[in-house]
């Protein structure tokens, strides 16, 4: 994905990088899964994408999200609606899609959207980051990853 920045210097920013990308790859899967019929396999590949985004999510909002949030309101405000969304859809895959016929099609949407804020935190929110979090939030970014965890390149906490 994104690299014309630099932000991937940083660890953090890096780490969430791979995390999108875990979820891209994941998504791609999601699709797959769909145009075959395979509904259990979506909901499993959902999970999965549920397992990494919640560290993730933690991350950049307890940690990225408010430092931003005084420059750029409404932007977070809208990001963290579109978590509130795709969490809810991928919620459903521990059971309610057993007997929703429009789940998978629910899914799809929601991987859309999620595909999409993924390209707007890599192209907007890490480069805005770089470049207006002070040493003391990044610091608050990088106490957010150590309590969240990882699923990719750290242990869990």
């Amino acid at each position: 994905m994104c690299e014309y920045c630099g932000c991937q210097a940083l660890e953090t920013i890096d780490e969430l990088t791979q995390e999108h990308d875990e979820v891209v790859r994941l998504i791609s899967h999601v699709r797959t899964a769909h145009q075959q019929g395979g509904v259990a396999r979506m909901a499993e590949v959902a999970r999965e994408i549920a397992r990494v985004l919640g560290p993730h999510t933690e991350v950049e909002e307890h940690g990225l999200f408010p430092a931003l949030a005084k420059d750029f309101p409404e932007q977070i405000a809208a990001l963290e609606a579109e978590h509130r969304h795709v969490e809810a859809v991928l919620a459903e895959a521990n059971g309610p899609f057993l007997t929703d016929p429009t789940w998978p099609d629910r899914l799809i949407e929601a991987m859309a959207v999620l595909r999409d804020h993924i390209l707007k935190e890599q192209d907007g929110v890490f480069p805005a980051a770089l470049a207006n979090l002070s040493t003391e939030e990044w610091e608050a970014v990088e106490a957010a990853r150590v309590e969240a965890g990882g699923t990719l390149s750290r242990p869990t906490a």
